[in-house]
């Protein structure tokens, strides 16, 4: 088989991979990017998860998906997690004759909760343990690999380590920061009917910001780091934004609308990556609480799925 275009040129003959001959699973969490200041940067990861079997097979591809997503089963080579599989083999050396693929998916597509990044890093896990190799792929290669596919890295990041995360590139590339959230933390996802795709979501975005505006931002970022390891107290303070969400607005009137409600009402609120799903920061010992996120929901007129969260602290897992 050729190696798919735009792939690394394997580093070894293909014959020398020894495939494994049991089928892998890869768990994989939602993520939450930007959390209203961190643009970019931040990254939460989830108690939402998606499951992927992946096994070689004789030849060609037998891909399943249920839940979320599941006309991606069609898309065969052009599957996000096939294509990162693929990128994943190239790298270590050569495609297998054949794979399958099975997906249980409850993240939903986009919505701004990571649903291409858990299909990525599920891909490229799925891929090292297929291929029995993980000496010669290093998490900072599947965090390289994953933002290369992803484009960037703050979802990424957060899928693979869990917890908060801050993800930067230099020129070493892309690289990550993982923190502890403080004990307590319960994030409240309100998920809205229609989705809204990332692309037109970023296209909103202006060239350029006001500098006093990118002042604030970078204060409330790190205002934010304080509140979610230590002090839920500045949540309210820490999660403003002036960079992103108030021009995205326009195109998420509901989202904006219920953001509005909740920062009201006393509870942090902000757009769950590039939306339009809501995430709710709410602490114990603080209040209002995630009960109150669902009646401001039910008040809005609009239709919201509510669901209180764990914080994920494991990231991607291979389970046994």
């Amino acid at each position: 088989m050729s190696e798919p275009k735009g792939l690394e040129a394997p580093r070894r003959p293909a014959e020398k991979l020894d495939w494994a001959g049991a089928p892998v699973t890869v768990r994989v969490p939602a993520t939450s990017a930007n959390l209203g200041p961190g643009f970019d940067a931040l990254g939460l990861a989830l108690g939402l998860h998606d499951v992927v079997e992946a096994r070689v097979i004789p030849s060609g591809l037998a891909i399943e998906v249920s839940g979320a997503g599941e006309g991606t089963a069609a898309a065969e080579e052009g599957h996000l997690v096939i294509r990162a599989m693929r990128t994943a083999f190239a790298r270590l050396g050569g495609q297998p004759p054949g794979i399958g693929l099975r997906c249980v998916n409850a993240i939903p597509h986009g919505y701004g909760l990571g649903s291409s990044a858990a299909a990525i890093v599920a891909g490229l896990l799925a891929a090292r343990a297929l291929a029995a190799k993980e000496a010669d792929m290093a998490d900072t290669d599947v965090l390289r690999l994953a933002t290369r596919l992803e484009g960037h890295p703050d979802n990424v990041a957060a899928c693979l380590a869990g917890g908060l995360t801050i993800a930067w590139t230099s020129d070493a590339g892309p690289q990550a920061a993982r923190l502890t959230p403080v004990a307590g933390l319960t994030p409240v996802l309100c998920v809205p009917e229609a989705p809204l795709a990332t692309e037109q979501a970023r296209g909103l975005l202006p060239p350029t910001v006001p500098h006093a505006d990118a002042a604030t931002n970078a204060a409330r970022t790190a205002l934010l780091i304080a509140a979610l390891t230590s002090d839920p107290a500045l949540l309210m303070a820490g999660t403003e934004d002036l960079l992103h969400q108030p021009y995205r607005a326009p195109a998420m009137p509901a989202t904006a609308g219920l953001i509005g409600r909740l920062r009201a009402a006393g509870i942090p609120a902000v757009v769950s990556g590039a939306g339009p799903a809501v995430l709710a920061l709410t602490a114990a010992g603080t209040h209002p609480g995630p009960e109150a996120v669902q009646k401001i929901a039910s008040g809005t007129g609009d239709t919201w799925r509510v669901q209180a969260l764990d914080v994920d602290t494991e990231g991607a897992t291979i389970q046994a």
